[in-house]
């Protein structure tokens, strides 16, 4: 009796994997359709993805936009900083202006006094740049034609880039400021100043090609000049205009006696990526 137990037991058994082995077989092979146990399977855990996923991708999505709104707030908020900053020295500036034009008028300044620094910028485009690290200069398409002559000062939206060495009736040749040297006898320093501290004085006369950096010497001992502020032409000499944008502090040097400091300027134009450049025309040479 057990004996038949036993193999009715054993027979049950091969005939269940039989079927497991024979659904497996179906299940892998190649079909164009599921069968209805697999559609059941398949919708009933994509209903349950439904119920469970969609809410927590809501909600992470929720959380998400908290901290995007949270950067646009703060970005808001410094634009409204910037903004504020901006009207207050609109205001300021015309208050200066003003002030400045009822002086010139109480001195009786002349039309060339106040159009001293009244400068008008000429766009030109860069046609070609110097690939001999001696020749340091760049072809604009802009030239004798249009009003440009030798000694006139090229900025770009940074700041001072250089002069015009020469022009032809199409095209002029800029000399850069990275040719500056102090060794060299046929090249000029520029007299520069501190914006807002022109009081302070130097001379802008070397560039150290491996620091990418100016160096302006001839710095008195007590002069206010200090890291971090900005330089500009003075407009001493009247070779370059003034306000012209040359670079920031980096560094300030002692000489050896104590006597005159050396401050490393890091331009504030990009001497690699050549785009636009503007000509300053001065009120003396006018087109």
């Amino acid at each position: 009796m057990f004996k038949l137990l036993g193999n009715k037991r054993l027979f049950i058994l091969l005939i269940g994997i039989v079927m497991f082995i024979a659904l497996m077989g179906f299940t892998l092979g190649q079909r164009e359709s599921l069968s209805w146990p697999e559609k059941f399977v398949r919708d009933t855990t994509g209903f349950v993805q439904r119920i469970f996923y969609k809410p927590a991708a809501l909600i992470a999505g929720f959380f998400e936009d908290i901290g995007n709104m949270k950067d646009i707030y703060e970005e808001n908020e410094r634009l409204k900083i910037a903004a504020a900053q901006y009207h207050a020295d609109k205001v300021r500036f015309s208050g200066l202006e003003e002030e400045n034009t009822r002086l010139e008028e109480a001195l009786n300044f002349t039309e060339t006094q106040r159009n001293k620094y009244k400068y008008e910028n000429r766009i030109a485009q860069v046609v070609s740049v110097s690939g001999d690290p001696t020749d340091k200069t760049l072809v604009i398409d802009i030239g004798s034609k249009d009003g440009i002559k030798p000694g006139m000062a090229v900025r770009s939206i940074d700041g001072l880039v250089g002069t015009i060495s020469n022009a032809s009736n199409f095209s002029s040749t800029v000399k850069l400021l990275t040719s500056m040297d102090a060794k060299d006898p046929t090249s000029n320093g520029i007299a520069v100043t501190v914006v807002g501290k022109e009081k302070s004085f130097g001379v802008l006369e070397n560039y150290n090609a491996e620091d990418r950096t100016f160096e302006m010497s001839r710095i008195e001992e007590d002069d206010p000049i200090k890291v971090g502020d900005q330089i500009m032409t003075s407009g001493s000499g009247g070779k370059f205009p003034k306000y012209l944008l040359i670079g920031k502090v980096k560094e300030i040097r002692v000489s050896e006696y104590g006597q005159t400091r050396t401050a490393i300027i890091e331009p504030a134009a990009n001497f690699t990526d050549w785009k636009e450049l503007f000509v300053v025309f001065t009120p003396e040479v006018q087109e």
